[in-house]
């Protein structure tokens, strides 16, 4: 059991560490601003200069958007790993990032019927459509998981339809893709690579605002969820209305999903990771502790990534998936390696 005086003593380790990743997010990129310069672009002293174009249009719109994506996969991570008690469960797992891919990849093939590029870099508007059709997509899976979990109890059947749901899209995917011109393909393609630099200021703040209000209610389960994890019999007799829990917690996860991945595209193993660091780190499964736990370090995690992704003396950065694959891949491993051998012994 870890001790329960060096949690507050995690916690604010882990909020520094945000704080300090976050400023390092401003002031580390292609191009190397000194703190001041950083400062004063953040206070608008000189809104027409380079720095600040650069500190707040660029740089602090994705260093908030890693934030926000971070904590909300870090949390839906965790919810459906608790619901569906399987530590493999993730975003993807009810096809809800898929339904985001498909309204993507919907949009990209009506360009190509109309002859319109509707995707083309150098559109104002096209990640704007990009947002709108992911989000439209992602919705209508969600509602579709929302009516079968209203109506079927067990989780399982609910988890195995989201998964069936998700290949089904993902064929449509294939077939909108086949059909696809080509800069419209890679136009779709650099989407699902993800990325947090894809975000305007005030689409980081819509997105980090609608994160924080789900992690704030969130933050209400903690004891219905340990209740939870010892079974769906004793949370009855324990007066949890396990129904309405399923059903909450599919909304919240469904919601977080749909928005972090209509603003960045699909990011991966962030949601799947999380929680798995979370619960060693802290060397618990009170959710009283792994709810805060896993937005605080989510949202570390995905600041270092982004980080990590950026590259010096270049004006682009490495595909978010790239790092996040990297360094999620061999925990997951870990966790299955180290849960078999739980269940061995």
């Amino acid at each position: 059991m870890q001790n329960t005086r060096k949690i507050p003593l995690l916690f604010l380790a882990l909020s520094v560490g945000v704080v300090l990743l976050f400023l390092l997010n401003l002031w580390y990129g292609s191009v190397l601003i000194d703190w001041g310069s950083v400062l004063k672009a953040l206070v608008g002293s000189d809104s027409e200069s380079t720095n600040f174009i650069i500190v707040n249009h660029y740089r602090l719109p994705q260093a908030i958007t890693a934030l926000s994506v971070g904590a909300a996969l870090g949390l839906s991570g965790l919810f459906l790993q608790t619901l569906f008690n399987n530590p493999l469960a993730g975003p993807s797992v009810l096809g809800i990032s898929s339904g985001a891919s498909f309204g993507v990849a919907l949009v990209v093939l009506t360009g190509s019927f109309m002859g319109i590029d509707l995707l083309l870099p150098g559109l104002s508007y096209s990640q704007l459509i990009m947002v709108v059709a992911a989000l439209i997509g992602a919705f209508a899976v969600l509602l579709i998981i929302i009516f079968v979990s209203s109506r079927i109890a067990n989780i399982v059947v609910v988890l195995i339809i989201g998964i069936m749901i998700g290949y089904a899209i993902n064929a449509m995917v294939g077939v909108l893709q086949f059909f696809s011109r080509s800069i419209e393909l890679q136009a779709y393609v650099l989407w699902g690579l993800g990325s947090f630099s894809k975000t305007t200021l005030s689409q980081s703040i819509t997105l980090s605002s609608t994160v924080f209000i789900l992690v704030g209610i969130s933050m209400f389960y903690p004891n219905s969820l340990n209740v939870f994890l010892l079974g769906k019999n004793y949370a009855r007799s324990m007066g949890v209305n396990t129904q309405k829990l399923q059903f909450s917690i599919l909304i919240i996860s469904g919601i977080l999903i749909s928005v972090a991945t209509a603003f960045t595209g699909p990011i991966a193993f962030l949601g799947l990771a999380i929680p798995h660091i979370a619960r060693n780190l802290f060397n618990t499964s009170n959710h009283r502790i792994l709810l805060p736990a896993v937005v605080v370090l989510g949202a570390f995690i995905a600041l270092l990534c982004n980080l990590i992704a950026k590259l010096p003396g270049y004006d682009t950065s490495l595909p978010i998936n790239a790092v996040t694959s990297m360094i999620g891949a061999p925990i997951v491993i870990w966790a299955i390696v180290k849960r078999a051998k739980i269940k061995q012994a």
